[in-house]
């Protein structure tokens, strides 16, 4: 089951991602529109368009998670491995996506006093994009 949902996850994904989506999406709002006088613009005129683009967009909120959940779960993979491979990397630092986010924005906030990069505010401060510019 769960692959066979990826698959169509992913190819509708994929689909809805590309130009030609959006054109058909356009010209169906238009054809419907066009439509609107052979049906005096009446209430069920109306409610095609509605329940339609509900139903589309209701769908579309799961595939587009389930696409985003699996991305973001490869990529964490991807990095604990990175992460795990090279010899002065912290390990300690894989699984953090389990944290909460007060928990992760502490990691962060003392990541950056310890590399002295911030200002105290959280933001970088002007001397490491100076630093960085300078790499550049």
């Amino acid at each position: 089951m769960d692959r066979i949902f990826t698959r169509i996850a992913t190819a509708i994904a994929g689909f809805a991602g590309q130009p030609i989506a959006f054109v058909i999406a356009i010209l169906a709002i238009v054809l419907w529109g066009v439509s609107g006088p052979l049906f005096g613009f009446s209430d069920t005129w109306q409610l095609v368009v509605n329940t339609t683009t509900t139903i589309i967009t209701f769908l579309m909120v799961f595939l587009i998670q389930n696409s985003q959940n699996r991305d973001a779960a490869a990529m964490q993979a991807k990095l604990d491995e990175l992460l795990r491979a090279i010899d002065n990397a912290r390990g300690e630092f894989i699984g953090i996506e389990h944290l909460t986010d007060r928990e992760v924005e502490k990691i962060r906030a003392d990541l950056e006093r310890e590399c002295g990069q911030s200002d105290g505010e959280g933001a970088p401060s002007h001397k490491s994009i100076e630093r960085m510019s300078d790499r550049l």
